[in-house]
């Protein structure tokens, strides 16, 4: 199966919402929610994007010829690749009836555990995706990440205990989608949270806590404050605030000011591995990519994420070895220009 192929069956099972475009890069589903868009007109997701590809890369070809090594170790886990599936929740809503929460992160977990990365698993306001997330990364020896939404202390306690029953190695919170219209005034309640709110929820988390929806080096000052083991730098895909940065623009300044204290990742427009060759080289330990792997999924379920993992796997070693880089570690800030 190829790539090309996974997007034509893809198109054939959406919804109205999502058109499964060649490049997903946020143009033809600006706007829509319910949808892959966003809740205003939707430039962000498209300015994403588009920073990305205002990077270029520094060739150098005279070097050591020897395979890279694209291996990614991180909570005292390795992965064949420092790229993970993003949480996506409600795609029965989103993206179309051929599969409910359940059935998606079902295949998307065990896909993307067969293909040597892991899958950020997408909460919801019903109780039982989260049940059925967990489960599942359970039945796949806790390679998972239940990613839960902006809850009070109490409803995340909650669903902590399932995701430490689960056996996961890490835990997420999406903070940024305090910004989505379905949580505004949502019972129960969920939103923004203080620095001493979000402390109080780490101190009882006993796996490595990830904030994800961080776009300033002040919020990530914030995260560190309140003991965070990794920040996600996220604008939650564009979706929540018009007028935001790429990420791809913020993210070296918030590498500059905490990333000696913890992981870093990145998220957002993000579609290649030569986006993510780009990403490490301004200072990422890893990213994320969401979207694309919905497309993966519903246009070949397992083996269509096994096609598009293979794709960016394959393009990121290629950016590698162009640039003279062994393995992740000697990527660095002088094989990009911006």
């Amino acid at each position: 199966m190829t790539y090309e192929t996974v997007l034509q069956k893809s198109r054939e099972v959406m919804g109205p919402y999502c058109k499964s475009c060649p490049i997903c890069n946020g143009k033809a589903c600006r706007n829509q929610i319910p949808g892959p868009g966003a809740k205003g007109v939707g430039e962000t997701a498209i300015r994403n994007y588009d920073a990305w590809q205002k990077i270029y890369l520094n060739m150098d070809t005279i070097v050591d010829n020897v395979e890279a090594d694209t291996s990614l170790e991180i909570f005292e886990k390795t992965f064949k690749y420092p790229f993970f599936a993003g949480p996506v929740g409600a795609v029965q809503l989103h993206y179309g009836d051929l599969y409910d929460d359940e059935k998606y992160n079902n295949v998307l977990v065990e896909g993307c555990k067969e293909a040597g990365i892991v899958a950020f698993c997408g909460d919801g306001k019903d109780p039982k995706i989260m049940q059925d997330i967990t489960v599942a990364i359970k039945k796949n020896e806790g390679m998972g990440i239940p990613t839960i939404k902006p809850w009070n202390k109490e409803v995340y306690m909650e669903k902590l205990k399932l995701a430490i029953d689960s056996g996961t190695f890490a835990i997420a919170m999406d903070i940024d989608a305090a910004g989505l219209p379905f949580l505004k005034g949502s019972i129960p309640p969920a939103g923004r949270k203080s620095v001493e709110e979000l402390k109080e929820i780490i101190d009882q988390t006993p796996v490595p806590f990830i904030v994800k929806g961080i776009m300033t080096v002040k919020g990530a000052l914030k995260a560190k404050e309140a003991g965070a083991s990794a920040i996600v730098v996220s604008n939650h895909g564009g979706r929540v605030l018009d007028s935001c940065p790429a990420t791809a623009d913020v993210l070296e300044d918030i590498v500059k000011a905490v990333g000696q204290d913890m992981k870093i990742l990145v998220d957002g427009g993000i579609r290649s591995g030569t986006d993510v060759f780009k990403a490490l080289a301004l200072g990422a330990d890893g990213v994320i990519i969401a979207r694309p792997f919905v497309n993966a999924v519903y246009g070949g379920a397992k083996e269509g994420i096994q096609t598009l993992v293979d794709k960016l796997g394959l393009e990121l070693k290629d950016a590698m070895e162009m640039c003279g880089a062994k393995s992740l570690s000697d990527i660095s800030r002088d094989m990009i220009c911006k």
